[in-house]
């Protein structure tokens, strides 16, 4: 299989508007990039995406570009400035032209009790870490207990949606209007939460072991949407957060869509820092850097899988053969060594998926850095986006359309 063509669709991002800050005005634009699913029966071209949490920005970052007094927040690991907190999770519905990518409208995510879906982390506890988050002075936010950070989509032939959120992480179903009917948790995590809607802890105790702002962010549908297919977006911090660090492989669970219970996990092996080129020509990058962004229903039994760092991306098919499933032991906590821990050694014997490699991006210099969302458009063709992170930083989304030379849904 090879790529017969690339071709950058036009785009402009939705301005919505600009912040005054010491150094410059802070623009801020729409962003879809986070992830994207098409839906059986849809119009042809027609694609979904969603936003993540809303603009934000590291607090290093958001001082040194807009020139904000932040120096008290030196000691708060992984501190996040949110400064239009009006701004939250969204879906967009987008129609994929010949030569352009048109936003048709915007469905703000909702609470139960009609509020818009904050994207104000929750709260930390014994359950999970979160990351701290503070306003343009540098004042902490108080935790939402329904904040989300949406990064991955799946579409329900009944109109609704399923939603990734790397916080929990968790699951939200949404309906077509974007209402949140329910909410899925690790068991364990609080579940008392004034969201207006069921919180159920269902999913396994082993979610909560996800590396601080490295949960769902990988999310697709079965074509018949009897399962749910996830994965995580870097190996887990378990037992402790130097496994995470050193680890190769990442979890794919094949969730039931009725109940929420794992009925399979697939360990995925992760790529060697060095044959991520552009991001080893930036400077230092290491394994901790490699994330799985996104993934794609491929026929039955088949995922496609976007592996990156900040520059290079790379595509991959995978086939979730009931043979490569991992012991179920490893879904424990008590398990030890843990898979992580099994991971980062010189040898590994548990069974991983065989990967067939569609892309790489460090082959195509043309296209831009940050791939995060694909969307299967046909059987020989595929829509990536970029995440522009709001255009915090200046970043531009841009839409791509690969056209290969055999269907992707086959072996």
């Amino acid at each position: 299989m090879r790529v017969v063509s690339i071709r950058r669709l036009a785009w402009s991002d939705p301005d919505l508007g600009s912040i005054p800050t010491p150094k410059r005005p802070m623009r801020v634009r729409a962003g879809f990039g986070s992830g994207m699913a098409v839906r059986e029966g849809d119009p042809p071209g027609t694609v979904w995406a969603v936003c993540d949490r809303g603009p934000n920005l590291k607090a290093k970052t958001a001082a040194e570009l807009y020139g904000l007094k932040l120096d008290h927040l030196d000691a708060e690991s992984g501190a996040k400035i949110m400064p239009r907190l009006d701004l939250g999770p969204s879906i967009a519905e987008l129609r994929v032209g010949e030569d352009a990518v048109e936003l048709v409208r915007v469905i703000r995510l909702t609470d139960g009790h009609g509020g818009g879906v904050s994207g104000v982390p929750m709260a930390a506890s014994a359950h999970a870490v979160a990351e701290p988050a503070f306003d343009l002075s540098g004042d902490r936010l108080e935790p939402e207990p329904g904040g989300a950070d949406s990064e991955g989509l799946a579409a329900l032939s009944d109109g609704g949606f399923w939603v990734g959120d790397e916080y929990g992480p968790s699951l939200l179903k949404v309906d077509a209007e974007g209402s949140v009917a329910l909410r899925w948790v690790a068991q364990g995590a609080p579940v008392e939460l004034d969201a207006g809607y069921p919180v159920l802890d269902v999913l396994p105790t082993m979610a909560a072991r996800r590396q601080i702002n490295r949960g769902f962010e990988a999310l697709t549908l079965s074509t018949d949407e009897q399962w749910l297919y996830l994965a995580f977006q870097s190996p887990l911090a378990h037992p402790v957060a130097e496994a995470h660090k050193k680890g190769r492989h990442v979890r794919i669970w094949q969730i039931d869509a009725s109940s929420g219970a794992v009925v399979s996990q697939f360990i995925y092996p992760l790529d060697s820092p060095e044959s991520f080129r552009r991001d080893c020509a930036k400077g230092k990058f290491g394994r901790s850097d490699i994330k799985v962004s996104e993934i794609a229903c491929a026929g039955e039994g088949a995922l496609l899988v976007l592996e990156r760092g900040s520059e290079t991306t790379k595509i991959y098919r995978v086939r979730l053969e009931p043979e490569l499933a991992a012991p179920p032991e490893h879904l424990d906590l008590a398990t030890r060594p843990t898979l992580e821990e099994l991971s980062a050694g010189g040898s590994f014997a548990l069974p991983v998926l065989s990967k067939k490699l569609l892309l790489n991006t460090d082959d195509h210099p043309e296209m831009a850095a940050d791939q995060e969302g694909i969307a299967l458009l046909s059987p020989t063709e595929l829509l990536l986006v970029n995440d522009n992170d709001f255009g915090m930083e200046g970043a531009e989304t841009s839409f791509w359309r690969v056209s290969f030379d055999s269907p992707l849904t086959r072996d």
